[in-house]
């Protein structure tokens, strides 16, 4: 018999909120009984008839009794509300409970929510998370956690319904430093890409033997070879939200800079080109569309 769980957070915005299904219906195919909150009542409803599960109210009453939750939201303010607003499931999390943070937030909340869990006498770990669509679907996302080791370890048989790599980085704050950090990196590689792609079509090349031709040398990529195609025909999907998702990590990522007084000039102005999209409409788009700002110089942009 499964251990009694909740999730929290299902069915959000784009990628994320399928992201969110996937690790809520994982931890039901380990043979858990979960409870589900979602602010759609419909959707945790529906999740929950075709899972085996439950919907409940508010996340307080989802999180009653569970031994593990888990919450997968937007940003801070998401998580704010669904801990400590009102309803919130921090007001009957049990006694050695833990609690499982899988949205990308700031530290300082992270580190908040970890000392008002050590004074309510349960775990709070903050666990982001890279893989996305495709690493929930396999089953092998890569969590990166901050907290206290030992609720890592007590979280871990839950986490492994959905992940294959569990990461404990340090302290609370921790695993959402190492989140940014990733952030940084993936950054770079999608303006990369949407350049390299750009300047072989300007320079008359065919870009799909293009990326066939330099995709097994050192430009090769997870982001070429998963996106590359996207990019080069436009075929973005409007309904994902990864411009609006990308942008709130780089104004954490920049945020954090500052705070510790760390120089990241490509960053800052990468993090440009999604707010600009952002102000275009696009913030609906795939997080690669930045190709869609490129044009040729001294003239318009697309």
């Amino acid at each position: 018999m499964g251990e009694t769980v909740a999730f929290i957070g299902l069915g959000e915005t784009g990628w994320y909120g399928e992201v969110a299904g996937l690790m809520a219906t994982a931890l039901a195919k380990a043979g858990h009984n979960v409870t589900v909150f979602h602010r759609t009542p419909t959707e945790a409803q529906a999740w929950a008839k075709a899972n085996g599960g439950k919907a409940a109210a508010t996340p307080a009453e989802a999180v009653s009794g569970a031994t593990f939750i888990a919450a997968c939201l937007v940003d801070d303010d998401a998580v704010r509300a669904a801990t400590t607003g009102p309803g919130g499931a921090f007001s009957k999390i049990a006694k050695g409970a833990v609690f499982v943070d899988h949205t990308t937030i700031s530290p300082a909340l992270a580190r908040e929510l970890f000392d008002l869990g050590t004074k309510g006498g349960f775990h709070y770990v903050d666990a982001p998370f890279a893989g996305a669509v495709d690493g929930a679907r396999s089953g092998t996302l890569a969590i990166m956690a901050g907290g206290d080791a030992a609720a890592v370890t007590k979280a871990e048989p839950f986490l492994r319904s959905y992940a294959r790599k569990i990461t404990h980085m340090g302290p609370a704050g921790h695993g959402q430093l190492t989140k940014l950090t990733n952030q940084i990196m993936i950054a770079s590689h999608m303006q990369a890409l949407a350049e390299g792609i750009f300047f072989a079509e300007q320079t008359g090349l065919d870009t799909k033997r293009v990326i066939e031709a330099i995709a097994d040398g050192t430009a090769a990529s997870w982001w070429m070879e998963n996106r590359a195609e996207k990019v080069r025909t436009r075929d973005f999907d409007t309904n994902i939200g990864g411009v609006d998702l990308i942008s709130k990590d780089m104004g954490l990522v920049l945020s954090e800079a500052r705070r510790v007084g760390a120089s990241l000039p490509i960053t800052a102005v990468i993090a440009q080109f999604w707010t600009e999209l952002q102000a275009r409409g696009q913030g609906g788009n795939e997080a690669v569309a930045l190709i869609n700002l490129l044009g040729k110089l001294g003239g318009k942009t697309r």
